[in-house]
């Protein structure tokens, strides 16, 4: 009797790759100066993709990104529930220059194929 040996291939990757998955959660970051609902979308495609790249150079930077956009989101609360105070004004500024800094400061990282943080430092 004959054994039949079924051979197997490996599946092509389906959509982009997670370097351009992340470069597109940076854009959107970026785009959320003028669409600010893309904020939102891009932490939905970290949190619903963060498997794909956990143990890779990748994961630290969908770490910042969600960081991110916590951290904004928190301080964009502040600055407006103290609006009214004049002191919200400057919290909201300080917190989009944070933010483009945060931005800029990953995907140049990146563009560069650099991990966010230092490998020999525990960021779990």
């Amino acid at each position: 009797m004959k054994s039949e040996v079924k051979k197997t291939f490996p599946l092509p990757p389906q959509g982009p790759s997670a370097k351009t998955l992340t470069m597109l959660v940076y854009a959107l970051q970026a785009a959320s100066f003028l669409l600010g609902l893309t904020l939102f979308v891009a932490v939905i495609i970290n949190y619903v993709k963060r498997e794909e790249v956990r143990g890779t150079w990748l994961e630290s930077h969908f770490r910042w990104q969600i960081r991110t956009f916590w951290f904004s989101l928190w301080w964009s609360l502040l600055g407006v529930l103290t609006f009214v105070a004049v002191i919200g004004y400057f919290i909201l500024i300080a917190d989009m220059l944070w933010l483009i800094y945060r931005i800029v400061k990953g995907w140049l990282q990146l563009a560069n194929a650099q991990p966010m943080y230092d490998s020999r430092v525990s960021e779990r």
